[in-house]
């Protein structure tokens, strides 16, 4: 049996001033303070063990953001139970798949209900229960199967108990289910409060997914772990974000590129809140052009960071002034344990590219039933990321995903390169890269891009040369209106090259 160390999540619980505020609700204006959502929280785990939740169950949510999810995510937690946060958005199938790899005891969903959901949990023979916000108090649960009683008392979980399990996103391979113990999420959590100096006083703009490792540990975990407030719209809209974040004393937020440059492009005449110190950037690469304008949209520091699912999120991250920020670097790392490794496992040495490996308190185990997977992944005690990068007097530069490079005639291409190149031409919105079949150098470059204005190919082409060596420049570039991503805002590039081979060979 593994021994515990580290911290529980109930600890999540014991960090704020009572009176202080914890959960926003920025469309009603409400406002929860740590002892109601501490109050919240106990009643719910009470009311879902009385529905027989135990100690190692897991229960699925399709739910939207907001405070009713943290709550009852939290929740399902504090018993010593896992939870599965899913994408409501996704497809009868794609539930089908979630819900019959996971096994959930129940699957929570909106009062409102989800047809897609429902659907699946009919075919897999899971329990559904219907969640509907309450005027005072916790969310109501109802659905079949109902208790004679609406309490009951439980045993706290602990540190080494699973509590949240996730998929990765299946941009290379099979969605693989990824557990992450109380203790990794404590420890990465701890970790982003430090770095960046979160306080009582700071208040987080929770934009990003809460079934997603990032919105769940940097938005909202590292800010009530200092006993500081998460506002958490029930929908949110990038529009709504410059009034919302005003009102409510927004001080730090943290989203993916492509959600950065909607709420940018929504940006109005009264300007950024006062009280914001500094925006973060994580998820996927962030360009230098979309960096430098997002800086001055928001006028504070935006601070890039590096993190994954199986780590808990943040490995790295550029600091808070008067620390050295470097826009095309994900940073230094922050308590986690970087180096570069080749093929074999051997450590490369600082400035030579390699794979990135890690280790340390917040990176998992071991993937859930796939010990192939597991046995693939690390090297010792070292987790294979499967990102290309280079270390360089201490600052982390990403080139990419290794199965995701384009090699011509034996010539590695990051495509994050090309894509920095064509986003830095004013007329292109975004840009994907991606190797095309070729008999004579086995791969060509082929590109994908969104436009903000007018452009020719032959003008992006051109812009390319000018900045890039001759056997990296896309040898075809498309036109699209929008580039297929997750919903976390990864590329998804297999998608985007099927498209583009369907549409045939010119643009």
């Amino acid at each position: 049996m593994t021994n515990e160390v580290g911290e529980s999540i109930a600890a999540l619980l014991d960090c704020g001033e009572p009176a202080g505020p914890a959960l926003i609700v920025p469309e009603t204006g409400q406002v929860l303070t740590h002892a109601q959502v501490a109050d919240r929280i106990e009643a719910l785990g009470q009311r879902l063990a009385a529905l027989g939740v135990r100690r190692g169950d897991r229960v699925a949510l399709a739910l939207p953001n907001g405070p009713d999810t943290v709550l009852l995510l939290l929740a399902v937690v504090l018993l010593g139970a896992a939870a599965a946060p899913l994408n409501p958005a996704y497809t009868q199938a794609e539930f089908g798949f979630f819900l019959g790899d996971i096994a959930p005891r129940l699957l929570l969903i909106p009062a409102s209900g989800s047809a897609a959901a429902s659907d699946a949990a009919a075919a897999t023979d899971t329990t559904v229960l219907a969640v509907e916000a309450a005027d005072d108090g916790p969310p109501e649960l109802s659905g079949s199967g109902q208790p004679t009683v609406s309490q009951h008392a439980f045993e706290q979980g602990g540190p080494d108990d699973v509590a949240v399990v996730l998929h990765t996103s299946g941009t290379t391979s099979r969605p693989k289910q990824v557990p992450l113990r109380q203790r990794n999420l404590m420890a990465s959590t701890r970790t982003i409060a430090a770095h960046y100096r979160l306080g009582p006083a700071d208040v987080s703009f929770c934009v990003m997914p809460l079934f997603h490792i990032h919105g769940l540990v940097a938005s909202a975990f590292a800010a009530l772990s200092t006993g500081g407030a998460v506002v958490t719209p029930r929908r949110f809209t990038p529009q709504r974000f410059w009034p919302q974040a005003r009102a409510h004393g927004a001080t730090w937020l943290s989203a993916g590129p492509t959600l950065h440059q909607m709420i940018l492009d929504k940006a109005d005449e009264a300007g950024p809140p006062q009280t914001l110190r500094f925006a973060r950037s994580c998820s996927s690469a962030l360009s230098p052009a979309l960096a430098a304008r997002a800086e001055r949209a928001y006028g504070v520091p935006i601070l890039q960071a590096y993190g994954m699912t199986e780590a808990s999120h943040q490995l790295s991250s550029n600091p808070l002034p008067p620390g050295i920020r470097l826009p095309s670097s994900v940073g230094v790392p922050t308590g986690t344990q970087i180096r570069i490794a080749d093929q074999s496992g051997t450590f490369r040495p600082d400035g030579s590219p390699g794979e990135v490996v890690i280790r340390g308190p917040g990176v998992m185990s071991g993937y859930v039933n796939n010990p192939a997977a597991t046995a693939e992944a690390f090297f010792g005690e070292w987790f294979r990321t499967g990102d290309r990068g280079v270390l360089r007097d201490g600052y982390l530069f990403l080139e990419g995903r290794i199965k995701e490079m384009i090699i011509r005639g034996g010539e590695n291409i990051a495509p994050a390169e090309i894509e920095q190149v064509l986003m830095s031409h004013p007329a292109v919105r975004d840009a994907v890269c991606f190797g095309v079949a070729d008999e004579k150098y086995g791969e060509l470059v082929g590109a994908a891009v969104t436009l903000a204005a007018a452009a020719d190919v032959k003008d992006l082409v051109a812009h390319c040369r000018g900045q890039l060596a001759a056997f990296k420049v896309p040898a075809r570039i498309d036109v699209l209106s929008e580039i297929p991503r997750t919903a976390t805002g990864k590329v998804q590039r297999r998608r985007v090259a099927e498209f583009v081979a369907q549409r045939g060979v010119e643009p």
